[in-house]
Order: C-alpha cells, then structure tokens, then sequence
C-alpha cells in the first residue's frame, strides 16, 4: 500500500465514535465494540485504509472488554504511550496512521505471550467467504 495516500474520502465517512479513535486516539468503551465478543472466521482491517491488521485465526477472549489477538497479520505501526499516567504502547496502521490500540506482555506464552488489545471501532470485518470478492485473495492461505 502507498504510505503516503490521502485517506480524506475514507475520514469523511467515518461515524463519530471510529473518527475518535482512530484520529484522535480515543478509546471506545470496554465490552461496547461489535468485535469485542464475535467469533467469525476472517480478517480484520483497518476501518479507513482497508489495510490487513489480525486474522480471526489469531483473536482470542481476553476478558478486557475488547477485541484481543495475539499477533497481527502486517507490520503495525508502535509508539510510546505515557498518557494516563501508564506505561504502553499504542498500535497504528502503517497505511492511514489510524490508532487501533495497545499491544500488552500478558497475552498467551504459548502464542508468544503479547495482547493487541483494538478498539473495535477501528476494525472492519471481512468474512472468508468474501475475502476473494473484496480484493483479499490472497489471505484465505490462512484458513487453509
């Protein structure tokens, strides 16, 4: 994906809670999100850029109120985060920039043991069954 592609068309259409998040790094509400407790088979890409973030194959129940995957399926973007008084690291996409969450050290240790713990309102769902139709042929290799 070109880096530097203006995304205008993609932020107007955004609703007001996915503009907070993923431009203004707000975070939804825990256990609000529509992929918080949802267990399709498919992958997940960022809500402005369209850009292949997690594959169902790797998201998992966290119990932190929001969707939670052990590895993405591209390279994210990390920076530090102290906001808050804490010590994190927030994920972005490469392509658009877009703040999706924070990746944590207490995921599963047999699955590496990181959390990348996504506000849903930064995520789109593409089933398996689409993932052909809408230009993501080549991830269905990881349903195979």
């Amino acid at each position: 994906m070109n880096e530097h592609k203006n995304f205008d068309k993609q932020k107007a259409e955004l609703t007001p809670l996915q503009r907070a998040v993923t431009q203004q790094a707000q975070t939804e509400r825990p256990f609000s999100g529509q992929y918080d407790n949802f267990y399709q088979s498919g992958i997940y890409v960022d809500v402005v850029s369209g850009e292949p973030l997690f594959s169902s194959q790797d998201k998992y129940d966290a119990g932190c109120g929001w969707p939670s995957f052990t590895k993405p399926i591209a390279k994210l973007a990390e920076h530090r985060d102290t906001n808050f008084g804490m010590e994190r690291t927030e994920v972005r996409s490469k392509a658009a920039n877009s703040h999706l969450g924070h990746v944590f050290t207490d995921g599963p240790q047999a699955q590496g043991g990181l959390r990348y713990c996504i506000n849903s309102a930064a995520l789109r769902f593409i089933p398996v069954a689409e993932l052909e139709a809408t230009g993501y042929g080549e991830y269905l290799k990881l349903f195979n």
